[in-house]
This record gives structure tokens, sequence and C-alpha cells, in this order.
């Protein structure tokens, strides 16, 4: 009994330690490239919107894939699915690193994007499998800040390589991780878990939904570039295609995705709202902070960086805090008292101006980072027990589905106003003023999403 329980930790510890390092590079070159773009930009003569893209890439097809890749991590071994995404997730990485091109870059991103998906859609759900309620917040607690201290580390990091050593050094970084995490999986992570192993995998329902999130997604970020009806068009054919998504999945016996689980699971489906709403609402606030602070207030990337990770940082020392406190104390509530603080953010940066002082950029990321501390890893917990072991993978990968569109949606708005206001030109002086226009009108509108976001969670109801 004894050497059983010294077992099930090694498990505990080897486990937590593989998806914690993934959780870390993950958001690491996510935010590291955000504070490289202007640098990215310049040798490829990219222009705002298409560098915007650079981003976007990796962020739209990760969430096309999550949901997917959770029902077959589910299916076929979670393990399996995640120590794939974790070599599709290096292998891109350091190809970009000979990267020749704006559009090679874009295509890069993509293939990264799957092994995002791949990680996403296992990483909460082995921790899930592993750790019990009891421990299960903590546990996701030290995950989530795993993601912050990379989120903490990019822009600083990142800056400090893009001076030195040019924006490829970035995506190198990833290698040596990378291969660690696989070596860590393959000698010690010895055991597998698939609860829904010898269920089929519904291949029709996915590739509807797949098409459906392409459309939709492709649709909103293209609406101001394409012409109106054809933007316009894309997004109702996506919006059919997940109508149609959802009733076969009502209908066919092994679904990819459960719509049980939204039907008659308000927790859950209420969780994953808010989780929408939050990262639709914060995500672009590094993207524009970034180019505010190179731009307008001359920074160099690596200053840029040390600025920005203010906000990571107390994302990083609060949700373990957050996540044991969101074991004893109902989860919607603190996940609402980080969604309101976070709204109180956002309303602050409409504000912004080309004089305004470096405190009071500071003090409002350490706003928003306890704001995002409080909110996910209570929110995160609240998800992943509210469902049957069977359905880890695709809690997590719906979980992640969330995450990843509302970063899409986030960066959509950025698109969006940028293509209004700025159209396809690069930001110099002279467009100064409109560029802080059209970052004011992102922030009116993430404020208010931010808003109606508190109230979604607090409706989603008790866990306990």
């Amino acid at each position: 009994m004894e050497a059983m329980g010294m077992e099930n930790d090694s498990i505990k510890k080897i486990t937590l330690l593989s998806v914690t390092l993934t959780a870390f590079i993950t958001p690491f070159d996510v935010s590291a490239v955000n504070i490289a773009l202007p640098s990215i930009g310049k040798e490829f003569a990219m222009d705002a919107i298409w560098l915007e893209w650079v981003s976007t890439a990796y962020l739209l097809t990760s969430a096309i894939f999550l949901i997917p890749f959770g029902r077959l991590a589910d299916i076929y071994g979670r393990k399996k699915l995640f120590s794939l995404g974790v070599l599709t997730f290096t292998a891109a990485s350091l190809s970009m690193v000979f990267c020749f091109s704006g559009t090679m870059l874009v295509c890069l991103r993509v293939l990264q994007g799957i092994g995002g998906a791949m990680i996403y859609g296992t990483g909460m759900a082995l921790l899930t499998s592993v750790f019990p309620a009891q421990d299960r917040g903590k546990a996701l607690g030290i995950n989530v800040a795993a993601t912050y201290i990379g989120l903490s580390i990019g822009p600083f990091l990142g800056g400090f390589l893009t001076l030195r050593f040019g924006w490829r050094s970035i995506f190198l970084v990833n290698v040596p991780l990378g291969l660690t995490i696989i070596a860590l999986i393959l000698s010690k992570m010895r055991e597998e878990w698939a609860e829904a192993k010898g269920e089929r995998f519904d291949l029709t329902g996915s590739v509807i939904y797949c098409l459906g999130v392409i459309a939709i997604m492709y649709g909103f970020t293209s609406f101001a570039l394409l012409p109106h009806v054809v933007g316009a068009g894309l997004i109702l054919a996506g919006s059919l295609a997940i109508v149609a998504f959802v009733w076969r999945e009502a209908k066919v016996e092994s679904p990819v995705l459960d719509i049980t689980l939204f039907r008659g699971n308000r927790v859950f489906a209420l969780s994953n709202l808010a989780a929408l709403i939050n990262y639709s609402a914060t995500f672009a606030t590094t993207f524009f902070l970034s180019l505010y602070l190179q731009y307008l207030k001359k920074f160099d990337p690596e200053t840029a960086g040390g600025i920005l990770v203010c906000q990571p940082v107390v994302m990083a020392i609060c949700s373990p805090f957050a996540g044991k406190l969101s074991d004893k104390i109902e989860p919607r509530i603190v996940a609402s008292m980080g969604m309101a603080l976070g709204a109180v953010g956002l309303i602050l940066l409409i504000f912004l101006r080309a004089d305004t002082t470096l405190e009071f950029i500071i003090a409002d990321l350490i706003i928003l980072g306890l704001g995002m501390a409080l909110f996910s890893s209570p929110n995160t917990n609240a998800v992943m027990s509210s469902v049957e072991k069977r359905f880890y993978g695709v809690a997590s990968g719906t979980l992640g589905t969330m995450r990843l569109t509302g970063q899409m949606f986030s960066m959509g708005i950025a698109i969006f106003v940028f293509a209004i206001h700025l159209g396809h030109t690069q930001i110099t002086p002279e467009y100064y003023p409109v560029f802080l226009k059209s970052m004011r009108s992102a922030f009116i509108f993430f404020g208010a999403l931010s808003v109606v976001g508190v109230f979604a969670s607090l409706a989603r109801g008790k866990i306990r």
C-alpha cells in the first residue's frame, strides 16, 4: 500500500512537471512574438494587418483543432496526443529559425498551432486525471502560474533576444525545452489515460466543426478587408456549419462534443462562456501596448518587454493562491471578483494618450494581472470539476477552445479597428494619432465586454 502511494505521488509529480513545462513554453512563445512584431514587420516589410496574422495564424489553428484533439485523447490516450503535440510544436519552432519570408512564417505558425492544440487539449485533462478533487485546484493553480511565468518572461526575454540576437532566437529557445519535455514523458510518464477507449471518433462532425470555425474566424477578421458581403457570407456559412455540427452531435452515438455537457451542466456551460468573454476582452492588451510603448513611447523591445512583464508577474505570483482558494470557496465567487478587476483595468486603458505616465501604465498592468490571476485558476477548476472522468479530454479541449477563440476574437477586434482606421499602412509618426484612436476604440469595446462577463461568471452556480 505504501509503495502504491509512493508510485502515485511520483506519477503526480512527473505529470505536473511535464504539463507545467508545456504551460510555460506555449504562452512564452506567444508573448515573446508579440514584442518582436515590429522587428519582424521591418525585416519582411509587413503592414499592420498582415503582421497581426503572425499571432492570429497560431491562435486560429489551435482553436480549430482543440476539441477534436481533446476527443482523440480521450479515446486513444492523453499521453500520446500530448507527446505528439510537444514534438510538433518543437519541430515548427526549429523550422522558423530558417524562415525567409512573412508568408513562410505565417505558414509555420499554423503548424505550430496544430502542436499547440494537441498540448492544450490534453494538458489540463492529464492533471485532472491524476489529481483528486481536494488537491486539483492547487495543481491547476501551479499550472496556470507556469502559464503566467511564460507570459512574464516572454516580453522581457523576447525583447532581450530580439535586440541582441534577432527575432529568430525567440523560436530557437523553444527547442531545448521541447526536447526536455519529450525526454521526460518517454522516460518517466509510463501510465496512459483513455477512459473513452473503444468509442468511435466522429470524423465527419470534426470536419464540419473545423470548417465552421475557419469560416467564422476568417470572415470576422477579414470583414473590414474583404468586400462586406464576402465577410458577412463567411460568417453566415460558418454559423450554419456550427448549427449543423450541434445538430449532428446531438444525434450520433459517439459525438466529438457531448452537447448534454452544455444543456444539462450549467456550471460547465457558463464557466466556458466566462472564459470566452474574459480572453476576448483581455488578450489583445499586450499586442496594443507593445506597439504603443515601442512606437509612441520610443522604448526599445527589451525595455517595452520589461514594462509589460508587470502584468504576468502578478498573475504568476497570485494564481496558485487563487487556485487553492477555489478549493475552499466557490470558484464562481473568486473568478467573478477577478473578472470585475479586469474590467476596471480595461476601462482605465481607454484614457491612454501619447503623454500618459509610465506609472499609470504599470499600475494598470498590475490591476489587470491580479484580475486575471483571480479568474483563471478558479474558472479552470470549476470547468474540470463539473464533468465525469471520460470527458476530461473534451472538457480540457473545450476550455482551451474558449480561451483560444477568445484570444482570436480579441485579435480580430484589433485587425478590425486597424483596418477601419489605418488600412494597409505601416505605423509611422504621422499615423500615431490614428493608432491611438484605434486602440481607444478597442478598449471601449473590451471594457464593456468584460462587464458583461462578470454577470455570466456569477450566474454559473455551485460545484459543491
